[in-house]
């Protein structure tokens, strides 16, 4: 979910006091919050801080270390399979290629291609863990990687019996740039039949920065749980016009907040702001600011909608937004969230092993 550093002055907003009931101490750890018993973490990417990206060997260790929530990407190829994939454009620094699909292939090479001008078969013939993901030195490189299906992800968590996993798929639906990824009514339409054929869709919540995607998934899926994912920019607050990012909804029309605006969106049951400013700081640099406060957690509550920011690794940052009164955080690193609500007394997630 990493998308370009956003560098965004917000003036401070002083916290507003949570209602007494959701800042009352527990018994075992008078620094949880009594939401914090239940909290989401997410591997993001399946946990890339541990393993290559959205490799099904990522996905498994994450369940066999106990996360709440798979975190994963979708996109949709040319003959309109569903990749699990971060990139629409296939990056050099995670592919590369290997030979064409068949002689003289036209389309070759593919790394740089969009996912969409590529067959999984093309794309299949890539090795997208051929290094070790630059500034991850913890990561496990899984060689010679060919790039999933989501169909692939939904089999393992079912070969696991994960019934208390949920998987987050974000439809990776490019509203700035259309052109660079599948037609937004295609990319959910085929997303939403793989997950429906699958049956385990109870497990299922999905994301996006496209607010137009997350309408037209509830209008496919009205009892599925979506989860509205900005990074402020995308809000184009005091900016002429609505921006292309949220399905026609002008931020403007509620005074640039984003969970007043989130909230005007059928199906939303979770707000997923980036966590702060730049996206790569932590509590304590110079110049960092929270995106997320204690003002907008408390006004998400009050209209019955969860707070898990993304993507936040350092664990001092991760604790301050615990602190907030988050529900749930996306890290690269769940292996430190979950030392971290182990030292708080948290519930911890269920760990699972294969079957």
């Amino acid at each position: 979910m990493h998308l370009r550093h956003v560098l965004v002055s917000l003036a401070f907003v002083p916290a507003l006091a949570a209602p007494a009931a959701a800042y009352a101490s527990t018994a075992d750890h008078p620094g949880v919050l009594p939401q914090k018993t239940h909290f989401d973490l997410q591997a993001h990417r399946g946990g890339l801080g541990l393993t290559t990206e959205e490799s099904l060997e990522g996905f498994g260790k994450a369940m066999r270390l106990g996360v709440s929530t798979l975190e994963l990407d979708a996109h949709v190829t040319k003959d309109e399979k569903v990749v699990v994939n971060h990139d629409r454009q296939i990056s050099a620094q995670k592919c590369k290629d290997t030979a064409p699909l068949t002689p003289g292939d036209p389309v070759y090479p593919y790394v740089g291609k969009f996912i969409k001008d590529l067959t999984l078969a093309q794309i299949k013939t890539m090795d997208c863990g051929y290094q070790q993901l630059p500034g991850f030195p913890e990561q496990e490189q899984i060689k010679g990687f060919r790039m999933v299906e989501l169909k692939d992800v939904l089999n393992l968590v079912k070969s696991y019996h994960a019934k208390q996993v949920k998987l987050n798929i974000e439809t990776k639906v490019e509203a700035g740039a259309p052109q660079q990824t599948a037609p937004r009514e295609l990319f959910v339409r085929r997303v939403f039949e793989e997950i429906h054929a699958s049956g385990i869709e109870d497990q299922v919540t999905i994301q996006s920065f496209d607010w137009g995607a997350l309408k037209e998934m509830h209008r496919l899926a009205p009892r599925w749980p979506l989860v509205a994912l900005t990074n402020y920019d995308f809000l184009q607050v005091g900016q002429p016009g609505a921006s292309p990012w949220l399905g026609g909804i002008d931020a403007d029309d509620y005074d640039g907040d984003f969970v007043k605006a989130a909230a005007a969106i059928p199906g939303v049951t979770a707000l997923s702001p980036n966590y702060g400013f730049p996206q790569s700081g932590k509590i304590g640099d110079p110049g960092f600011r929270f995106y997320p406060d204690k003002t907008m957690v408390s006004e998400a509550h009050a209209r019955g909608l969860k707070v898990i920011p993304w993507t936040c690794d350092d664990p001092a940052t991760i604790e301050a937004l615990m602190d907030m009164g988050i529900d749930g955080i996306i890290t690269d690193y769940p292996n430190r969230v979950r030392q971290i609500m182990a030292d708080r007394g948290m519930r911890l997630p269920k760990a699972y092993d294969p079957r």
